[in-house]
């Protein structure tokens, strides 16, 4: 069925489709843990609905970090509409370094606000707590009405705040360790809840990439992680919803041949150039839970003195080892539509298998109990768009992941 361009998607009017329609964000997923799992015969369900509906892969937005594509995806809208282009930035009206989890920070209306406005019912449920807020911005949460709730913090959920009190009394699972494969696993059970007791018209369920970041694809403990997504990705299947399943990013192996994290430290190098003191290096990933990634990842940005020679920086930068690209202020904004207020003089993007930090001191890794794997550039920016239904995607311009939402909610309501 042919279908209008995406990108208007947050601009149009908005009406309940006739079937459900439910978008799932598989935190970290790499193609290849889908098709490693689907190889060993561990999710049958994703396998039949790759043959019988529509199987793409699409592109997230960069930096490929969970805040920035969380909220592309909830506005139908890249970062320099929406304003969220990391987990954490350096604020210039502060000058202070903050986490980018507070409304404030969110430029747009979400489309799960559009929604509810034209009259539909709204269901979020996240991994962490720290996306809760910036999905949930400005819904209202009337008595059966629309929720958003983490799996965090699922204890303490109340009507008020979150749309349902006490989140995992109500589901009858205990509140997970944050973490664990636990915390996703809730999010899909209160998900297929949701769907029988509520049936919202738009539901979101996005989960943590703790599996991801320790557990390579093919591994027993991530297809053990895909196999249990697959049971609950049956039973939503069973009851009749429009569902898209993306990511929110990629997952790469960062690590040397002894396991150890190869790192840039690109604020040694920057001290160098510039003089200790007079730089700033910006790690985007940064966010409350660095256990797992020691707060190293795929991109990082950089706050220069105004006398630096930028040209010469770049050139260093550049011809460092494992360094794909860096780029001016005005290059990044362009190719990567980042608002250009939130980020700093340069840009940095690390290759594959390489990730940037700040200084060897700078960061904990004593907690990396397996071989680094992470993300934010480039080379994750490719992630799965599976839909249970035969649809129409055109060829070009490059399907993004932020288009989940308008093809989900365009193919249910084509379903009578």
């Amino acid at each position: 069925m042919p279908i209008e361009s995406p990108i208007e998607a947050n601009n149009r009017t908005y009406q309940a489709p006739h079937a459900p329609a439910v978008v799932i964000c598989l935190d970290g997923c790499e193609p290849a843990y889908l098709d490693a799992a689907i190889a060993e015969g561990l999710m049958p369900h994703l396998k039949r609905i790759r043959e019988t509906g529509t199987d793409r892969q699409a592109h997230s937005v960069i930096p490929s970090f969970t805040n920035p594509n969380n909220l592309s995806i909830a506005t139908g809208q890249p970062p320099r509409v929406h304003g969220i282009c990391g987990n954490y930035l350096f604020d210039p009206e502060t000058r202070e370094e903050v986490m980018m989890n507070d409304v404030r920070f969110l430029w747009v209306p979400t489309v799960f606000r559009r929604f509810q406005q034209a009259g539909a019912k709204v269901a979020i449920v996240t991994a962490k707590d720290k996306l809760r807020a910036l999905l949930g911005a400005e819904l209202e949460f009337v008595e059966n009405g629309a929720c958003c709730f983490s799996a965090e913090r699922s204890d303490t959920s109340t009507q008020a705040e979150h749309g349902m009190d006490k989140a995992s009394a109500w589901l009858g699972m205990a509140q997970p360790e944050v973490y664990s494969a636990d915390l996703s696993e809730f999010v899909f059970a209160a998900g297929v809840k949701l769907l029988a007791e509520r049936r919202p018209d738009l539901m979101y369920l996005t989960t943590t990439d703790y599996v991801q970041h320790k557990h390579a694809p093919g591994s027993p403990d991530a297809n053990s992680f895909y196999e249990m997504f697959d049971k609950y990705l049956g039973q939503l299947d069973d009851m009749g919803a429009v569902i898209v399943t993306t990511a929110d990013h990629g997952m790469k192996p960062k690590h040397k041949a002894d396991g150890s994290p190869d790192v840039i430290y690109a604020q040694e190098i920057l001290d160098e150039l510039c003089g200790k003191g007079n730089s700033r290096v910006i790690l985007p990933i940064t966010d409350p839970y660095v256990v797992h990634h020691g707060a190293l990842g795929g991109f990082a940005t950089a706050y220069l003195p105004s006398d630096a020679n930028v040209a010469d920086i770049i050139a260093t930068l550049a011809a460092t080892k494992g360094m794909l690209q860096v780029l001016t202020k005005a290059q990044a904004v362009e190719q990567f539509d980042l608002p250009e207020d939130r980020i700093g003089d340069i840009v940095m993007i690390s290759d594959e298998n390489q990730v940037i930090g700040t200084s060897e001191e700078g960061h904990d890794l004593a907690a990396l109990t397996e071989p680094l794997r992470s993300h934010g550039g480039l080379t994750e920016q490719v992630v799965p768009f599976i839909v249970n239904r035969r649809i129409d995607i055109p060829d070009a311009p490059q399907l993004r992941n932020f288009d989940a939402i308008f093809y989900s909610t365009t193919a249910a309501s084509s379903t009578s």
